[in-house]
């Protein structure tokens, strides 16, 4: 969502509403250094840009995958410091995909399993399982 040529940026019940996150959330980011340097204005409210949301979108899809805050703030620090960063940022989401993998192959064998049990249910016997 881009906003009209001329305004200053998001207010923060805006990003709220686009992002899902809380306003407490926000502040917390901030506070922690995951958005270090959201815009002010002259009044002293928060005013987020596109780019803001975008890289809030990418810290959902982190924190829906698992990644602990830590590495977070970890990979936040090393976008920060420049491109010479570049590997060891690709390194961190490399081994995270790693761990979101297993995970996915987990959530695939718990799947098999219910699976299973709804189709043993379905069947005629059923009804005589202890578990």
């Amino acid at each position: 969502m881009r906003r009209p040529h001329g305004t200053d940026g998001y207010l923060i019940s805006e990003v709220v509403a686009l992002t899902g996150l809380s306003a407490h959330t926000l502040r917390w980011y901030e506070r922690i250094g995951l958005t270090p340097h959201i815009d002010r204005s002259h009044t002293g409210q928060r005013r987020y840009r596109d780019h803001d949301l975008s890289w809030l979108h990418f810290l959902n899809k982190l924190r829906l995958t698992g990644m602990p805050v830590a590495d977070m703030v970890r990979y936040a620090e090393l976008a920060r410091a420049g491109d010479h960063t570049r590997d060891q940022r690709r390194e961190l989401l490399e081994a995270h995909r790693e761990n979101v993998r297993r995970q996915l192959d987990d959530l695939r064998d718990s799947l098999t399993v219910l699976d299973h049990k709804i189709a043993f249910y379905a069947g005629p016997c059923g009804s005589r399982e202890t578990a």
